[in-house]
């Protein structure tokens, strides 16, 4: 089910991503071939205009083919297609690169803006359907509801594991020999730890939209984590409310909620180039693939609003990547248009292409890597 959810949200939001670039280039007269969803080999496809829709086997996102992408007027001449052809010069006309640098420039960016706009609607969308919230996060005036005690995570291989606590757990209630509370919070949770000195505590959860108090018998253990010297079970919790926005105020929240998470996820960026620039880098903080499928997984334990909100995180860290001045992505081509306004004339066709493809052939080879490293730390 994980793997299946995460291909759905990969390929709404690559194609989002496709459609800003489609929407921008069809506003300014650019001629679009082929609009696909998902990777060859082609299925089926049907033309409307002159764009063909494609559906293709491989349902990891999809393509748009713009005219033009990577010509100038000198290879038309040079393939003899303005002096064969007597409609070129209006086609040269409809081709990307006879377009305004700022044209552009903001079909290369339409597909950056289309992710950061993706995800804008879902938190708001998320706020407007209630969005779990931690005690302490939520909008000035206005309470959460429905505040709970939830299991943000669990520990392999721990009394938590074995007693078949999962994350997204709620939990209601807590009893040792002695003691029974409803008054639940992290602090009641640690002390009954304490107090348990070893001994067997019960605890009450609720999971998901059943509203059926189920039975976990637990023994805490010491050094669980790894060198912690009080009784535990293995989970980390936080006090989650639902918050519930009016829809101008949902739209403020979620666009204060993108700002916030690009200002973070960029921060985190420059943070894992820096280490990697001065020999201290290491892949523990990235995850690819693999490791998105598993935080699928526990987004998906939690609910279909914190689903919402995992996606439109992926769609705000799609949109950055694609910003970074590197061949083969958006902004390595933004790069280039700004290179061509500084010196006046086009980059060589030859020049740019073979940047492009380097940089295509380095990115599959780090996300190979990234594959790789996500599937050593299962094991």
């Amino acid at each position: 089910m994980s793997i299946i959810i995460f291909i759905i949200i990969l390929l709404v939001l690559v194609l989002v991503h496709e459609f800003g670039h489609f929407f921008v280039a069809k506003r300014f007269g650019i001629r679009v071939d082929e609009f696909g969803f998902g990777f060859p080999p082609k299925l089926f496809s049907f033309k409307k205009g002159e764009t063909e829709y494609s559906f293709n086997l491989l349902p990891l996102g999809g393509f748009v083919k713009i005219f033009g992408e990577s010509l100038n007027e000198a290879d038309f001449v040079e393939v003899g297609f303005l002096e064969k052809n007597a409609n070129s010069q209006q086609d040269f006309s409809r081709s990307l690169v006879s377009k305004p640098k700022w044209q552009q420039a903001l079909v290369l960016f339409a597909g950056i803006f289309a992710n950061f706009l993706l995800a804008w609607f879902l938190f708001s969308f998320g706020f407007m359907s209630g969005f779990p919230t931690s005690v302490g996060n939520e909008s000035a005036g206005y309470q959460l509801q429905n505040v709970n005690l939830v299991i943000v995570s669990v520990l392999a291989k721990s009394p938590a594991e074995n007693a078949g606590l999962k994350i997204g757990d709620k939990i209601i209630n807590i009893k040792s020999d002695n003691n029974f509370t409803t008054n639940i919070s992290p602090e009641t949770i640690k002390s009954f730890m304490a107090e348990s000195k070893g001994r067997e505590i019960d605890i009450g959860y609720i999971r998901g939209e059943n509203t059926e108090i189920k039975l976990a018998q637990i023994t805490p253990a010491l050094n669980i984590p790894k060198d912690n010297q009080n009784f535990s079970i293995g989970i980390s919790m936080d006090q989650i409310g639902i918050a519930k926005l009016p829809f101008f105020s949902a739209l403020l929240e979620g666009l204060h909620l993108v700002w916030l998470t690009a200002k973070n996820t960029v921060v985190g960026l420059y943070g894992l180039l820096e280490e990697a620039l001065s020999g201290r880098g290491s892949l523990a903080a990235i995850t690819g693939p693999v490791g998105i499928v598993s935080i699928v997984g526990d987004a998906y334990q939690f609910g279909f609003v914190y689903l919402l909100s995992f996606a439109a995180l992926i769609s705000i860290n799609l949109a950055i990547i694609n910003l970074i001045p590197f061949p083969a992505l958006d902004g390595g081509r933004l790069f280039f248009l700004l290179i061509e306004k500084i010196k006046g004339s086009r980059l060589s066709p030859k020049i740019a292409n073979t940047l492009n493809i380097i940089g295509f052939y380095l990115l599959i080879l780090l996300m190979f890597i990234i594959t790789y490293h996500d599937v050593v730390k299962l094991f």
